[in-house]
């Protein structure tokens, strides 16, 4: 189809504030979110060629049995202090100034994929949380029974989420209260000590069959007037980074995913790997980088302890200033980062 035939809007949510001068808002190509650079369209013969093909590093990966360490007990709930607390995968706990954000909880096996790694306390612990943050729809990164525990559990919670994600939580318990954002859109919140931004991520959404990218994707920016602190969600490579730097100024805390890189050829337009991730987080001039999206769910080839490893190697060569790996479940205490 040509693109004179194709039907192109831009969208966003005209109740939010955008703060990108002259942006429009999300293209949407037949009601289908792109990406800057295009849209993203899946190749089955790649999905196929990784089915077939033999992992070179298969056995590496067999004797491979790392796991995150994990620091038990969420004590941490009951503290004041401004913290980051990985949850594994890309799940975080955040506190800033009295406010207590979620992102992205996972805490149970998911269809076909076995959770790798303990919570450091039970689900049902994890209180009071104001915000649920969910930075895209996929399975890894939204899953139903695990929000449903949130909201059980903290009745006064909302949630934050991308453009036309609302239908998902509607599914999920229609009376969890939300609001969609598109890129570079300020989420509106009370109290608003704490600025919330949706920003860009290269990537794609696909749940069931008919639904590829119905949903947005993106990334979070969490700022005070003390610190930023900024989640880049699941992303490829891409001229956002640099974007986002522009408007924002450097970065104090980077949450960077690190993990699902092999084989590059099905990978790298959905995901950066560690080097990638480290450009990224030097383009956004950013102070310490936090690593997520490796260690809890087997997602590709690589063995599950190389993304640190390989974090660790470009640290010791002076290409990554302040790389911080916490445990799950430890509070990264952020007055202690500066």
């Amino acid at each position: 189809m040509s693109q004179e035939n194709k039907h192109i809007r831009h969208i966003r949510n005209e109740r939010l504030k955008t703060i990108k001068p002259g942006y429009r808002g999300n293209k949407t190509v037949d009601g289908r979110f792109a990406n800057t650079n295009g849209v993203f369209k899946p190749d089955f013969s790649n999905v196929l060629r990784w089915k077939l093909s033999k992992n070179p590093q298969a056995e590496e990966k067999k004797r491979d049995n790392y796991t995150p360490p994990v620091q038990p007990g969420c004590d941490f709930m009951n503290s004041q202090e401004d913290m980051v607390v990985w949850l594994g995968h890309a799940s975080f706990f955040i506190r800033l100034q009295g406010l207590t954000f979620l992102i992205d909880p996972v805490f149970y096996d998911l269809p076909m994929l076995k959770r790798r790694t303990r919570l450091p306390c039970a689900p049902e612990q994890l209180r009071p949380v104001d915000f649920l943050l969910l930075s895209h729809g996929h399975r890894d990164h939204l899953d139903k029974d695990s929000i449903r525990t949130v909201f059980q559990n903290n009745p006064q919670l909302k949630a934050l989420v991308p453009l036309r994600a609302g239908e998902l939580l509607r599914s999920i318990n229609p009376h969890l209260p939300y609001q969609e954002a598109g890129w570079y859109q300020q989420y509106g919140l009370v109290p608003d000590n704490v600025e919330v931004y949706y920003l860009p991520a290269s990537h794609w959404h696909r749940r069931g069959l008919n639904d590829m990218n119905k949903v947005l994707w993106g990334s979070f920016l969490l700022k005070t007037p003390e610190l930023t602190i900024y989640f880049a969600g699941d992303t490829a490579m891409s001229g956002h980074f640099e974007e986002i730097q522009e408007l924002f100024g450097p970065m104090d805390v980077c949450i960077m995913p690190v993990g699902a890189y092999k084989p590059a050829f099905m990978m790298a337009k959905s995901h950066v790997n560690p080097h990638e991730a480290v450009r990224a987080y030097n383009l956004l001039q950013g102070g310490t980088f936090i690593p997520m999206h490796y260690g809890t769910f087997d997602l590709s080839d690589e063995p599950a302890s190389e993304p640190v490893r390989l974090l660790e190697q470009i640290a010791a060569a002076g290409m990554l200033q302040g790389l911080k790996v916490p445990s799950i479940g430890e509070p990264v205490l952020l007055r202690e980062l500066y």
